[in-house]
């Protein structure tokens, strides 16, 4: 997944609030008494936001009015996306790591044994959840799936909520006459169709997101299981793949896909083509206006579900979604201000300020979306079954290579549905 965040001035790695530094050295026993005591440092919290990107800039900001409400000082420190790299050998090396953050199934199964069960902090109330407990004001769809990836207990607190969904140009359907947005591959035909009379290409994909089309194709022809099963098993035998390369095959064919498609190297074509006008559709996740909104600052976004093909597969109610999360470290020596921390950045005002500026999805149901997700929020609503990232053509990355490799080829013109296949069964 890709997602961004902002800059407070000061030291790199820490976050105070105005005037605390001052009175740091009468203030250590009062602070660190209500924090638990040890320490001299705080909480130490790791994050996967960069300083710079709109999550990282809202971050220490709200960590700067968290520490001036409650005395409890954080130091941040901003890995980025190395954070896979670097946090693991931190906790396995005792460091001080109180509270960390990436996407939710990575915080799960790769951090796991390092994870407090949280159980109990969420039947509690706090002061932004306005006296009821934290579990009944956010999200509790993605609160289950916290529940369900701990195995029945909830070990990590979802955040930044994403959906997997095929985000528009609603200017450019407006355009063309598209009344609705497609529900099933007929209706999408036809908005392709509509789209190209008005000189505009229906979808693009760069390469980084190839296997997802692949994937939930696959899982509108055959539903999620059998899909699952073909990464299992490593088959592509099956006759849905000949289907995916006659679909994929006229799509070409027909200019309902953009001749870029086969040689788009990720961000080129959401940049050069989404944000540019040129194309209208893009299987994408609802990061996407953050991730190209200073190419594109007033597009007028739309989404919907990845459209129903088969009655034998799945239909718009299957689809991706998942978060980023918290995790507190189980060795942490202040656990109660670690869920504190957490509270006041998923309910309250610091929970919408994150979803306005990242143009994400809030955590809190109280909380309103931002009007380029609008749209999502009902296909969110409407998900009865969670298909997993790619609907798994992404967990081998042969598998991932192979899908590349070949849909570039098939969209191209290189290979027939027929060769796609072929090739695809090797």
């Amino acid at each position: 997944m890709k997602k961004q965040s902002k800059k407070q001035p000061g030291k790199r790695s820490s976050v105070f609030a105005p005037g605390l530094a001052a009175l740091c050295v009468l203030a250590l026993g009062i602070v660190f008494a209500g924090c638990g005591g040890g320490s001299s440092t705080g909480l130490v919290y790791w994050t996967m936001w960069n300083e710079a990107e709109p999550q990282g800039q809202v971050i220490s900001r709200a960590v700067a009015a968290f520490t001036e409400e409650t005395g409890i000082r954080v130091e941040v420190n901003y890995n980025g996306r190395e954070i896979r790299k670097t946090l693991q050998p931190a906790l396995d090396a005792g460091e001080v790591v109180d509270l960390f953050d990436e996407d939710i199934e990575r915080v799960s199964n790769t951090w796991g044994n390092y994870l407090l069960p949280l159980d109990e902090y969420v039947t509690r109330a706090y002061p932004t959840t306005g006296g009821r407990p934290y579990q009944e004001v956010v999200n509790s769809t993605l609160l289950d799936l916290a529940r369900q990836l701990g195995n029945g207990s909830i070990r990590n607190i979802p955040y930044q909520p994403s959906a997997f969904v095929t985000m528009y140009n609603k200017d450019l359907f407006a355009q063309a006459g598209i009344a609705a947005p497609p529900k099933n591959w007929t209706e999408f035909l036809d908005a392709c169709a509509r789209l190209k009379a008005i000189g505009v290409a229906g979808i693009t994909v760069d390469d980084a997101y190839m296997a997802c089309l692949f994937g939930y194709t696959i899982d509108r022809l055959v539903g999620m299981d059998a899909t699952l099963a073909m990464v299992a098993n490593n088959d592509f035998s099956g006759p849905q793949v000949l289907e995916f390369g006659r679909i994929w095959q006229n799509m070409a064919r027909n200019g309902y896909i953009s001749p870029n498609a086969a040689s788009n190297i990720y961000p080129a074509g959401q940049v050069q083509e989404i944000a540019a006008g040129r194309v209208a559709m893009y299987l994408n996740g609802t990061w996407l206006p953050n991730e190209i909104k200073g190419n594109a600052p007033d597009m007028n976004w739309g989404a919907f579900a990845w459209p129903a093909i088969n009655p034998g597969g799945d239909g718009i109610t299957a689809n991706n979604y998942g978060a980023q999360s918290f995790g507190i470290n189980k060795n942490s020596k202040y656990p109660d201000e670690a869920f504190r921390l957490i509270v006041w950045l998923t309910t309250g005002p610091w929970d919408v300020t994150l979803a306005e500026e990242s143009l994400g999805i809030p955590m809190a149901n109280d909380s309103e979306w931002p009007q380029a997700l609008r749209e999502a929020k009902a296909v969110v609503e409407a998900t009865t079954k969670r298909l997993p990232w790619a609907v798994g053509m992404e967990d081998n990355p042969d598998i991932n290579a192979k899908i590349k490799e070949n849909f570039a080829r098939l969209v191209k013109g290189d290979l027939t549905a027929e060769q796609f296949a072929e090739a695809m069964r090797r």
